[in-house]
């Protein structure tokens, strides 16, 4: 039995040093959630400025936006236009990142139903959402111990009746 523990430890060692991946031209992202470049989807202009320290938004104190929650409520409660319409429920979600500088770039859009199953909203709703976000300025750029951080960050709009009823987070 003694014999098998460094045979064991040798496999635990292959096997974690086959899942490190940290070459950059890897098809697979660092990290789940990670956000590519894509040519046909993203703004050529737009950069990161570190592709390997990308964070979530919650890894740091600092508020994201400007005017915090307030701001980004009233920014989509002018622009949205909103259609009254049954079986228009459930939830968008925008997904981006913000550079060191606070620029946003790399916007994803997924909507799904109010089951949480993937769904096609009608009357551009969603569509409408991503430009909005794609619009609204006033991201912050975070700097943390002394280093700047690019960031990922998202917005979830809850659609009732054709309708935003909530913003998340």
């Amino acid at each position: 039995m003694k014999n098998t523990y460094p045979l064991v430890l040798i496999l635990m060692i292959c096997l974690v040093a086959s899942c490190w991946n940290e070459s950059e031209d890897s098809p697979y992202p660092r990290q789940v959630g990670d956000i590519a470049f894509d040519a046909a989807l993203d703004d050529p202009e737009f950069m990161v400025c570190n592709e390997k320290r990308a964070q979530q938004y919650y890894a740091f104190r600092t508020s994201a936006f400007q005017g915090e929650k307030p701001a980004v409520e009233q920014y989509f409660e002018e622009r949205f236009q909103g259609i009254e319409t049954d079986g228009e429920d459930g939830y968008i979600t925008v997904r981006f990142i913000i550079n060191c500088e606070g620029k946003a770039g790399r916007f994803r859009l997924q909507e799904m139903g109010m089951d949480y199953k993937e769904k096609q909203f009608e009357h551009s709703i969603g569509p409408q959402l991503l430009e909005l976000t794609k619009k609204f300025d006033g991201w912050n750029s975070i700097v943390h111990k002394g280093q700047p951080y690019d960031y990922y960050q998202y917005l979830t709009f809850k659609i009732q009746g054709g309708k935003i009823t909530e913003i998340l987070p």
